[in-house]
């Protein structure tokens, strides 16, 4: 999804509950103009610059719980975040905010019990090899979504 022509080239970029930073890279690596990862983990700051360094891009890194701010991101990427009811409460409006603003918000779910059955577009869906350890099964099936 972000390797497509406008999704976030030349865009500035929040990878919200960045963890690794893996897809925040993916969008440095797309061409996004500015990245910031963000994770309340202060492990995550380490993973993220090492992560970014050893792929040869620059992403900044926010260490703060920045649900309801605006610092005018053109493109939310928020991965797996609907995993805990509370945490999703908090998560829909703060979106529909940065959405009525002209945000672009894409949510990659592998199936979650509180990603939202209203207001989301599928754009993509990927089969993805994970580690029994941590899953119910050796693929997951995720998907990109746009909130709409």
């Amino acid at each position: 999804v972000l390797d497509n022509p406008g999704t976030v080239r030349g865009k500035r970029v929040l990878d919200f509950a960045s963890g690794s930073g893996l897809v925040a890279i993916a969008a440095a690596k797309a061409g996004a103009a500015k990245v910031i990862a963000a994770d309340i983990d202060p492990f995550c700051a380490t993973a993220i610059r090492l992560n970014s360094d050893i792929n040869g891009v620059g992403t900044e890194f926010l260490g703060t719980d920045c649900i309801g701010t605006d610092a005018g991101w053109d493109v939310v990427l928020a991965g797996d975040v609907f995993y805990d009811k509370s945490f999703a409460d908090r998560l829909m409006p703060w979106f529909a905010t940065l959405k009525a603003r002209g945000a672009e918000i894409l949510i990659g779910d592998p199936g979650r019990s509180y990603l939202p059955k209203a207001g989301l577009e599928p754009l993509s869906v990927y089969e993805v090899a994970v580690t029994r350890a941590l899953e119910d099964a050796l693929v997951k099936r995720t998907t990109v979504w746009r909130f709409a």
